[in-house]
């Protein structure tokens, strides 16, 4: 029985045969000319479908396993990061840069995070997000670490998780400015990384306490 291949990036599929693959789309902010791409790669290869993935990616569905590697060259993209122990994803909504409700931006802060830190070996499964207003468009309550704009700057949240046991997020910091945040941010995975487990952060937090958490990590 077929099963994914990480070394290429790809996800088999249901009928364990064929395979997807998405294309890294950081916030899922896409030109023309790279739309173009994508839609050729796809119908070159004779995928079954594109779809639209929570990731804010473009995932080419229904590829054949002797077709990937020539399909990712074609493509010319860094792949994102879907499978693995790792940051997988930092979603978030279009801020003050597109949205007449953006508080603060978050396509700015987003940008950075993902520049640092997707793909990042973690101890488990970690998903992080942005969002410029307390709408939630990038659902920062139900990510490992979840950001959150305001009126008078940003709400951190941690821990939070969309999975067979879902966790809402648990905030821990409120008005920060972006420097503060990235700072918290970088606190958070340093601590987390060495802290020698192998739980989800939100599993990890729990056996911890919040408060001695928000200790070591300086909140």
């Amino acid at each position: 029985m077929k099963d994914n291949l990480p070394e290429k990036a790809a996800i088999v599929q249901r009928d364990r045969e064929t395979y997807a693959i998405a294309p890294h789309l950081p916030g899922g902010i896409v030109d023309p000319a790279t739309l173009r791409k994508i839609a050729d790669v796809a119908e070159k290869y004779g995928a079954a479908a594109l779809k639209a993935t929570s990731a804010q990616r473009i995932a080419i569905v229904g590829l054949k396993e002797e077709d990937l590697d020539a399909a990712w060259a074609d493509l010319g993209m860094k792949p994102g990061a879907a499978i693995g122990l790792c940051v997988r994803s930092v979603k978030f909504c279009p801020g003050t840069t597109f949205c007449k409700q953006g508080k603060q931006d978050a396509v700015g802060l987003g940008l950075k995070l993902d520049e640092k830190y997707h793909g990042m070996s973690m101890p488990s499964k970690f998903k992080m997000a942005v969002s410029g207003c307390p709408n939630s468009c990038a659902e920062p309550a139900i990510k490992d670490i979840g950001i959150m704009g305001t009126a008078k700057g940003y709400t951190l949240m941690v821990g939070g998780a969309a999975a067979a046991m879902p966790r809402i997020a648990e905030v821990v910091a409120k008005e920060l400015s972006e420097e503060e945040v990235l700072e918290a941010v970088d606190r958070i995975i340093s601590f987390y990384k060495s802290s020698g487990t192998k739980k989800r952060l939100g599993k990890f937090i729990e056996e911890m306490g919040l408060e001695e958490f928000k200790k070591q990590v300086g909140l």
